[in-house]
């Protein structure tokens, strides 16, 4: 349970799953969408969210915090901040000015290339990968490929939603997730 302001305690998955939004065919049609804007405009759902992520990883265990393109930046910025850590993002094929490793993967609906820069870890970096939602496991198994192909260690991976239905789990058995939610 998280303190909420002037609400006292409160029930962080219920509030999670009450400011997340479903939108139907978006991006394409079958698909629906889980919309977390509402949760970010919600001082107590974010930053409960961005507070449990902290607390499940501990202080002192991470140095860079890295964001997913482009919901995963909202979170992992904050997440990174309470860390002492840095932050990198890492951004889809095309978006980052200098030298980039680029990994392609599979998503519910097409294919995608992500790119992170060469310089963006120090050898041995412990790096938390932050996004919004766990949907096939594509997105994090590249960008935790990222990361060690830049010479870092991957410490774990946090999100606020899974969609269980993807078995996203079944492909990242070799990390530490951490779920928020699970629908």
């Amino acid at each position: 349970m998280a303190e909420g302001r002037r609400r006292g305690p409160i029930d962080l998955e219920k509030l999670i799953v009450e400011r997340v939004r479903d939108v139907p065919d978006y991006p394409q049609p079958g698909i629906l969408f889980k919309d977390i804007t509402p949760l970010l405009a919600d001082h107590v759902a974010f930053a409960g969210a961005v507070d449990a992520i902290v607390a499940y990883h501990g202080r002192g265990t991470v140095d860079k915090v890295v964001g997913i393109e482009a919901r995963g930046f909202i979170i992992a910025a904050p997440v990174a901040y309470h860390f002492g850590a840095g932050f990198v993002p890492v951004r889809k094929k095309g978006k980052l000015p200098a030298d980039t490793y680029e990994e392609s993967y599979d998503l519910e609906y097409g294919t995608e290339t992500l790119e992170v820069h060469r310089d963006a870890f120090g050898p041995g970096d412990r790096v938390l990968v932050v996004d919004d939602v766990l949907a096939t496991g594509g997105t994090a198994r590249a960008t935790c490929d990222l990361i060690r192909r830049a010479g870092a260690e991957v410490v774990g991976v946090s999100v606020l939603i899974e969609l269980s239905f993807l078995h996203a789990r079944s492909r990242l058995t070799d990390l530490d997730l951490h779920v928020l939610i699970t629908v």
